[in-house]
């Protein structure tokens, strides 16, 4: 796949590097016969709209991942990594024939993220402390004088982490207004419903009392997610966005349904899957 040009993409390409997110992850954990794609479709649009959007990458739109000054990323669920992989390739930064090598022996692509992957800032997947590991990074370019902003991924079961909520007050503490958390709050995680797991309402509320300012969006619509992560640079305060999204989203046998938090697909599934993704991009595609 050719590389796309970070920030220079309207809504339609950005729904269509989302999907190509989804196709890929879904590639990937199929032919690793191992990892978490459940998640990653419910993260892509978000994905797609940091990197391909919102987050300034290299001095000419182009990633370096060295620039000092560049946005920081951090996927604090980074059981959802394979979603990264895409978007770091699509980018240019992760050649095409290493996606399909997920999870091998020697494989520059590992399980969870690590830093010796081009474009991943830091290792994360133990639950919430890619959080606290952002913060730090937010409180750093404060001491520095730095004016770059750190974005950070969290699964809705992450926030079941105490660690969450000691990191949560320490950013809201220190009015660290250039750290962004975005919730994927799809409802689901690997042994059930959160609801019925340990339930984490009222989120919204929780994220208020550390001195946040919060925002609920659709986090599968494109023209919310811009709205979401655009007021943020307004904000006097670190800015929480929770996205309501879908467990497997885009594959219909796969949405909200908890059992695909952390097994992959079959070949046969596969293909079924591929087929419906490739469908609702031509029925977008003949809309238009």
């Amino acid at each position: 796949m050719t590389a796309v040009r970070a920030g220079a993409c309207n809504i339609e390409t950005l729904k269509e590097i989302a999907r190509k997110i989804r196709v890929l992850s879904l590639q990937m954990t199929t032919q690793a016969e191992s990892g978490h794609p459940g998640g990653c479709l419910s993260a892509a649009d978000i994905i797609a709209v940091l990197y391909f959007y919102k987050m300034h990458l290299g001095p000419d739109k182009r990633p370096e991942p060295k620039w000092p000054e560049r946005d920081r990323f951090v996927l604090s669920k980074g059981h959802a990594c394979p979603a990264q992989y895409a978007a770091l390739h699509l980018l240019g930064l992760i050649p095409e024939q290493e996606l399909m090598r997920l999870r091998q022996i020697n494989s520059m692509l590992q399980g969870h993220p690590d830093r010796k992957t081009p474009g991943i800032e830091t290792i994360s997947g133990t639950l919430g402390q890619g959080f606290s590991v952002a913060c730090g990074m937010a409180l750093a370019a404060k001491i520095d004088g730095k004016n770059y902003k750190v974005y950070v991924v969290l699964g809705d079961g992450e926030t079941q982490e105490g660690i969450v909520w000691e990191t949560a007050m320490f950013a809201g503490h220190h009015k660290l207004n250039n750290l962004v958390a975005i919730i994927d709050h799809n409802k689901c995680q690997n042994d059930g419903y959160i609801k019925d797991i340990l339930d984490i309402k009222p989120l919204a509320e929780k994220f208020r009392a550390f001195n946040w300012n919060v925002l609920e969006i659709d986090g599968h619509n494109i023209k919310e997610i811009i709205y979401a992560l655009d007021k943020a640079d307004k904000s006097k305060k670190p800015f929480a966005i929770i996205a309501h999204t879908i467990k497997g989203k885009g594959v219909s046998f796969m949405e909200n349904r908890p059992e695909w938090h952390g097994k992959a697909l079959s070949k046969e599934q596969l293909a079924v899957a591929l087929k419906e993704l490739e469908d609702e991009h031509g029925n977008k595609r003949g809309a238009n």
